[in-house]
């Protein structure tokens, strides 16, 4: 597989992005904090629009002059700065991971909790590596077989920040029930090895799983599958909506609320954690395949 080098270009939008909003909250042009630095103003403009590297040590002067002063929020964008130009272990992947799907891992990695509503299919960092095989083969149509392999492979990759020893990110996924009845001719055994990872991936401390009955109430998960991606601060939340064609990201502030008010309601909705886990225990017991 080929080795195509990945432009981290997305920690120096979020980054270049926050540093033009602190600037304007300091009623600062481009040239006058510029040259507070001592820079040229085409520096700090490729600075903002994440065409140039921002230099960690200079982070903290150039806030100060922006009236910046939370420890916590300085502490962040020099991480950011610092981690700007590192690749993901997704790179070994060459383009058969896309560019959008390539800024959703870094948004993924960077995170502290996602909350996931998954009308048809279990969600990926809850798959198991033969249901995740399957789901791409039939929904990735124009890929190879090749492709669907390396694609399942990134998938069970990405779960690893479920469990890593450092803050875990918190998972919060409401499934379908209906999603839970899925039959795979291949693999007639495949539904019960993954009802078994669930619940299995359920003792986490971390991770909080629903399910949607069959019989619910109406609720704004009708319209679709939507994952809300939640940050330290002082990133902003940002919402994945995926379709057949892949996914897109919504990162304005009012956008986000709605999806998070979306998701308190679908939870209400929901059977409630202990209630969600006998189901998925008594489906387990009736060997749904």
């Amino acid at each position: 597989m080929p080795n195509v080098r990945a432009m981290p270009t997305l920690r120096r939008r979020r980054l270049g992005d926050a540093l033009r909003t602190y600037r304007r909250g300091a009623s600062l042009s481009l040239e006058k904090a510029a040259e507070a630095m001592g820079w040229d103003e085409s520096k700090l403009s490729r600075i903002e629009n994440a065409k140039a590297r921002m230099p960690p040590q200079y982070m903290a002067k150039l806030l100060k002059q922006y009236g910046v002063t939370d420890s916590e929020v300085i502490s962040a964008l020099i991480d950011l700065a610092r981690d700007a130009g590192k690749q993901g272990w997704w790179r070994a992947y060459g383009d058969v991971v896309g560019l959008s799907y390539k800024d959703y891992l870094t948004l993924e990695s960077d995170a502290e909790s996602t909350y996931i509503y998954a009308p048809g299919l279990i969600p990926g960092l809850l798959q198991t590596g033969t249901y995740a095989r399957e789901i791409i083969a039939a929904t990735a149509m124009t890929r190879t077989t090749e492709e669907v392999m390396a694609l399942a492979e990134v998938r069970k990759m990405r779960q690893a920040i479920l469990t890593k020893p450092d803050r875990p990110m918190k998972l919060w996924a409401v499934i379908h029930e209906g999603a839970l009845y899925q039959r795979f001719a291949s693999y007639p055994a495949l539904m019960r090895e993954q009802l078994r990872h669930l619940l299995d991936m359920s003792e986490l401390p971390n991770i909080t799983i629903q399910i949607m009955p069959l019989n619910s109430t109406p609720h704004p998960g009708m319209a679709g599958l939507f994952e809300v991606v939640r940050f330290p601060q002082p990133w902003p939340t940002v919402v994945n909506i995926e379709n057949i064609q892949g996914g897109y990201f919504l990162e304005g502030a009012e956008d986000a609320k709605v999806f998070e008010m979306a998701f308190e309601r679908i939870v209400a909705a929901a059977l409630s954690v202990d209630d969600s886990l006998e189901t998925l225990k008594a489906l387990l017991e009736r060997n749904i395949t």
